[in-house]
């Protein structure tokens, strides 16, 4: 088949050494973040089970739902972590908070 007759037959140029490595290379990149998208998942919904628990026990001792302390020491924990793993801290930071607030909610939940 040559160049045209491809081009014609598929709407598409014939794809390169380049581009066939490239695309290859995106493929294996996108491979990585599906599992990774999946730890995440799995690792979130592991976390919630913990903090469910922990909302459970604070319901049944009349303990307040948020602990102030306790959540700026994770905040300023995950900072640090992320600044090893070279993300964001600052988005580590507002990714935490956001768990956090979700956690208080449920907490507040068991509490009714």
């Amino acid at each position: 088949m040559t160049r045209n007759d491809h081009t014609a037959a598929t709407g598409e140029p014939p794809a390169d050494d380049d581009t066939r490595r490239a695309a290859d290379l995106l493929s294996g990149h996108r491979q990585s973040i599906d599992r990774l998208d999946a730890i995440l998942v799995y690792t979130l919904g592991e976390r919630f089970k913990h903090t469910q628990a922990v909302g459970r026990l604070k319901a049944e001792h009349n303990l307040p739902p948020s602990d102030p302390a306790r959540e700026a020491q994770q905040i300023e924990r995950l900072e640090d972590l992320a600044k090893e793993a070279d993300l964001a801290p600052e988005f580590a930071k507002a990714f935490l908070n956001f768990i956090i607030q979700e956690v208080i909610r449920h907490h507040r939940k068991h509490q009714e």
